[in-house]
Parts: C-alpha cells; sequence; structure tokens
C-alpha cells in the first residue's frame, strides 16, 4: 500500500524547492544530539532525502527508523553500495566489486545467472534492513582507459555488452525488491584518466563512438525501467561544452528524448571539484533538466539561491513543479514494507564464495604453483601502504616485507634471490585519490627484483591494469579487491585448495 502522504504535494515553493535535494547524512555522527537536530530542521523543512555515509547497522537503522514519521513525503534514504552494504555500514555484509562479479559470474550460463541473481537480492534485502530505499548502483561506465582512476573495478568490464547484461540484470533484481535503481555516471565515465571529484575530465570521442559504447548499458537500463540515472561531472564535446550535469542537450535532448527514458535524472554529488568555477551550479542543472539535486554542500544555501533564480526570472516555476511531480510519482514506488529477516552468516559465505570464483589466473607458467614450501617464498607489499598491517599474506608465509620506491635495501634483495618472490600489489579506487595505479618507481624496482627471484608471482588486489606491466613474470593473478576475502581467497588458490575459476573481464595491453 502506497504511503497517504503522498496525497499531496508540498505547498510553499521552498518546500518544494527542498524536494528537489538529497542531503548527506553521516552514520558516524548519530548519537550526537546536535546533528541529529540539524537533520531533523531538514526533514521539517521538506528536504527529498539523504545519502547515507558510513555508521553502524543497528545505529543507522534505529535513526531512520524516527526520522521517517517526521516527513511529511516519504524520504528517498540513498548509499552508494556498489559493493553491497559493507561499503557503507559496519555489521553488514561486503560484497565483490563489480569487476569482480563479472570475472566469477558469466550470466549467459543459467546456473551461475541464479547466483548473480541471489547476490543482488541479498544486497537489496540488506539494503531493506538498515533503512536504505534508493540503493545508488549500478556503475553502467564501460571502463575503456586502464588509468582510469575513479571507475576501474567498479565497472563490470571493458565491454559494453557485458556491461549492458549486468547491469541491467542487477536493476531488475532491485526493482522487483521495490528498491529504486539508479544507473550511473550518464553519458559514461569509463573512457578518462581524470578523477571528477578533482576536477573536470573531457573525453574526446564521436557520436558514433559514444552511442555503440558508452551509451549502449544506458540503453538496457532504460529498457530495464531503471527509476533513476545519474549524470556525471564529466564534459563531452559531441555533445556540449558544458559539463553533461549542466547541459541541457546531454540531459534532456539526449537522455530524455533521444534515449526516451522517463525517470528520475539526478545529478552526481554536487560538492565535487569538477564543477569548480561554474557559478550557480544548482541552478544550471534544474535548468538542464535535473530533478534531483545529488549532495549539494549546504542545501539551505542551495534553497536560497534557487528561490532567487526563480524571483529573477532564470528559472521557471513550471520546471520545479515537474520535477517535484516526477518526484512524487517515483515516492509512490517506495512501498512501506517490513524490515527483512537477513541472515547475515549466510550472506558472508556468499561472498567468500564469489570473492573465490572470481580470482583470475592471467598467466601461469608450469611447475610454479602451488607453493607448498612456505620458507621458500618471500612476500613483498607494493602500493598502497594502508592495506600492508593487516593483511593475511604478512603471517602467512615465512618472510615479509614492504617495498619501498626509493630504497632497494640488501636485506630486500635477499630475501628474493634463489626463491620464489610473491609481489602483492594493493591498489585501490576512492574518491578524491586520482591514481588507480602505483608509481613509476615502484614498478621498475618490482621488475628489477622479480629478475633477481628464481620465480616470481604478481599478485593484483585491486585493478588487474598493473598487471600489464610484468609480461615476464612467472605467475600474474588478478584478485580485484583489497578486502581480507579477497586475499584469503587468493591463498587458497595459491595453496593448491581451490582452483582458478576467474574469467578477466577486461583487456590487458602487455605491451604498455
Amino acid at each position: 500500500m502506497c504511503d497517504t502522504r503522498m496525497s499531496t504535494a508540498p505547498g510553499t515553493l521552498g518546500k518544494k524547492i527542498y524536494q528537489l535535494i538529497i542531503g548527506r547524512l553521516d552514520g558516524d555522527n548519530i548519537g550526537d544530539s546536535a546533528y541529529e537536530e540539524k537533520i531533523r530542521a531538514l526533514v521539517q523543512k521538506g528536504i527529498g532525502g539523504f545519502i547515507i555515509f558510513g555508521g553502524t547497522r543497528e545505529a543507522v537503522r534505529s535513526f531512520l527508523r524516527t526520522l521517517r514519521p517526521g516527513a511529511d513525503i516519504p524520504l528517498f534514504l540513498a548509499s552508494d553500495i556498489e559493493r553491497g552494504m559493507g561499503q557503507q555500514i559496519r555489521g553488514t555484509t561486503l560484497f565483490p566489486c563489480q569487476m569482480a562479479l563479472a570475472a566469477a559470474l558469466d550470466i549467459r550460463n543459467a546456473e551461475v545467472e541464479i547466483l548473480f541473481d541471489r547476490a543482488v537480492q541479498e544486497i537489496a534485502r540488506e539494503s531493506k534492513a538498515v533503512g536504505i530505499n534508493m540503493p545508488l548502483i549500478p556503475v553502467l561506465d564501460v571502463n575503456q582507459n586502464p588509468d582510469n582512476p575513479i571507475i576501474c573495478t567498479r565497472a563490470f568490464s571493458d565491454n559494453p555488452e557485458t556491461v549492458a547484461l549486468f547491469g541491467s540484470r542487477t536493476i531488475r533484481t532491485l526493482e522487483r525488491e521495490g528498491l529504486l535503481s539508479c544507473a550511473k555516471h550518464f553519458p559514461g565515465h569509463g573512457d578518462t584518466a581524470v578523477d571528477s571529484h578533482i576536477s573536470l575530465p573531457v573525453i574526446r570521442k564521436s557520436l558514433e563512438e559514444f552511442m555503440a559504447l558508452d551509451l549502449l548499458p544506458f540503453q538496457y537500463a532504460v529498457s530495464a525501467d531503471v527509476s533513476s540515472i545519474m549524470i556525471g561531472h564529466l564534459r563531452v564535446p559531441v555533445f556540449d561544452d558544458r559539463p553533461a550535469s549542466l547541459s541541457r542537450p546531454v540531459v534532456t535532448a539526449l537522455l530524455r528524448e533521444k534515449l526516451g527514458f522517463e525517470g528520475l535524472i539526478m545529478t552526481d554529488a554536487l560538492n565535487m571539484h569538477a564543477l569548480k568555477g561554474y557559478g550557480n551550479v544548482s541552478v544550471l542543472c534544474i535548468n538542464a533538466g535535473v530533478d534531483i539535486l545529488l549532495h549539494p554542500p549546504d542545501p539551505d544555501q542551495t534553497v536560497g539561491e534557487v528561490v532567487r533564480a526563480i524571483e529573477a526570472g532564470d528559472i521557471s516555476e513550471q520546471q520545479i513543479d515537474t520535477a517535484v511531480s516526477r518526484i512524487l510519482r517515483h515516492k509512490k514506488k517506495i512501498e512501506e514494507r517490513t524490515e527483512p529477516d537477513v541472515e547475515y552468516t549466510s550472506n558472508e559465505a556468499l561472498a567468500a564464495r564469489i570473492f573465490e570464483m572470481s580470482i583470475t589466473l592471467v598467466k601461469d607458467t608450469p611447475g610454479v604453483l602451488p607453493l607448498s614450501q612456505k620458507d621458500k617464498v618471500s612476500v613483498l607489499f607494493c602500493g598502497d601502504a594502508s592495506f600492508f598491517p593487516d593483511s593475511p599474506l604478512r603471517n602467512f608465509y615465512g618472510k615479509a616485507s614492504v617495498l619501498s620506491r626509493t630504497d632497494e635495501r640488501d636485506e630486500m634483495q635477499g630475501h628474493v634471490h634463489d626463491e620464489v618472490a610473491v609481489f602483492a600489489i594493493f591498489t585501490s579506487v576512492a574518491a578524491w585519490k586520482g591514481s588507480s595505479g602505483i608509481h613509476e618507481e615502484e614498478l621498475s624496482l618490482i621488475r628489477k627484483l622479480s629478475r633477481r627471484a628464481k620465480r616470481s608471482v604478481v599478485l593484483s588486489f585491486g585493478s588487474p591494469y598493473v598487471l600489464r606491466h610484468f609480461r615476464d613474470a612467472d605467475i600474474l593473478i588478478a584478485a580485484y579487491d583489497v578486502s581480507e576475502q579477497a586475499q584469503h581467497a587468493v591463498i587458497r588458490c595459491l595453496e593448491g585448495r581451490r582452483g582458478f575459476y576467474g574469467r578477466l573481464p577486461v583487456r590487458l595491453n602487455f605491451g604498455q
């Protein structure tokens, strides 16, 4: 049954504009009375919803339960959960990233297809158990640039058809579960080496290339009745000189009219630096045809700016009414359901199974694996040092060192002499980081040390693209993920307790 509060639209201009906004809610600040009061005040003003970052399962669930009754119109409760609720909320399940899912699961196979559906269904159930009704998934970017710092393993593949099939199946499962899915980042963030959190990417392609590659997954998404599509902060000159999120030719002419999308159009987060220097971005986004302003730095300030723009004739109130009407229509789809009982232990086992299935043997040399003589193996940690201290690899093999890209110490050289040298490279995709690879000095040092070893094994925890730099290594293994689950899965494969079942979802050019 639909919520009875949906019978009337917000009355005042201010309340209508607040409906266009999804603000930020920090779960780790729950319990701070001043912070909670600030959030409740936004609800009273009529804010459209919140995007939730962090917090514990019980704290977030409890707070959202108390928050919802105070809203005259149901709230969009969104979260970036590309790797399941465990990506944001402690006490929930961390699933493999999208690229790992594509490596593990061939959804053209009927049996494996069921396993993928089950994983998405459990992500949906955990979302509902916490109170999330708008998971901001799936990522439909086709990752065509191996140096992409912000998409990379968040994408299913570099193949548009693969992305389209996984993405549309995700959407249908989420929608069947009564959730509002969100495809991102239109018109395609996969072919750039620039993080839009930091600066504005420019993607120079022909219209034909965009239609055949980047837009194909979004066409599938529209056909799958995706509830919302997120516009990326990126400039595509073939469509417009303005960033896509500010562009009427992209938002209205391309997405709304050419692709026939009738759902909600939202911006990517408005606190990102890609839009710096563009003035009143909220007004520009609304004029482009956007319905939802995601994560503006200050919701109250944003409402004031839009009100002044209407008064100055820069926006018509009809544009606001059109967006509100679409928002209300989609909020009727949010069913008030009893929170499902989630078997978190079972979900951990499901996630672990998929992690194991994703581990990919990219290059094999007979006679190297399994690594049965632990005292003959040295592990060298490379890349992002934040993952080294808690790595299960640290204590599993006899010797472990941290590779320094500026220091070739004698004892480190000794560790790899006449042994199997295992280079565990950790990379991660994160907002504001600016890179998904490792430094050139570190690449050079790994190559040098691997030549001194009797046998060399390169493990990629994170971006599989780093493997393209080590064509001469004896063994190359892609794990796609930095999590402890992925590391335990790799250890089982190295020991020979598990086979390698993953398939590489992207092409690696070993000439680079």
